[in-house]
């Protein structure tokens, strides 16, 4: 995992998790990374482990139980798709429709944006 020096560790390290949620790599009911494990796999300190896996628990998208370790929660895709549409609507679409304007770009210049929407369209 590569590390930006924009973002906190322990909210990249949940961006990640989110990710492989997200993307079907982690399904409900997966047991993830024990804290030590993840924390050696990708050398950080255990406390910045930790600290993304608590924010995910208050979160509800890990549950922990005690003494096994970290699951993917029942309801995680769906609480993270609700989440992360929110943000994307609040929080980086807006810049993005502003250089859209001030660019002066047509649907001719999106246009493979405009197909991966359309794309979208049929899969629900």
């Amino acid at each position: 995992m590569d590390f930006s020096e924009h973002k906190n560790i322990f909210l990249q390290i949940r961006d990640w998790m989110v990710d492989q949620i997200l993307t079907g790599n982690l399904q409900p009911g997966d047991k993830i990374p024990s804290v030590r494990e993840l924390a050696a796999d990708i050398e950080v300190n255990r406390n910045t482990v930790m600290r993304s896996y608590a924010l995910m628990e208050e979160e509800g998208i890990l549950e922990n139980k005690r003494g096994i370790g970290f699951f993917v929660s029942t309801g995680a895709k769906s609480t993270l798709l609700s989440i992360q549409r929110k943000e994307f609507f609040s929080e980086v679409l807006p810049p993005i429709i502003h250089q859209i304007q001030v660019l002066n770009l047509n649907s001719e210049d999106l246009e493979s944006l405009l197909a991966v929407i359309h794309s979208n369209d049929t899969k629900k």
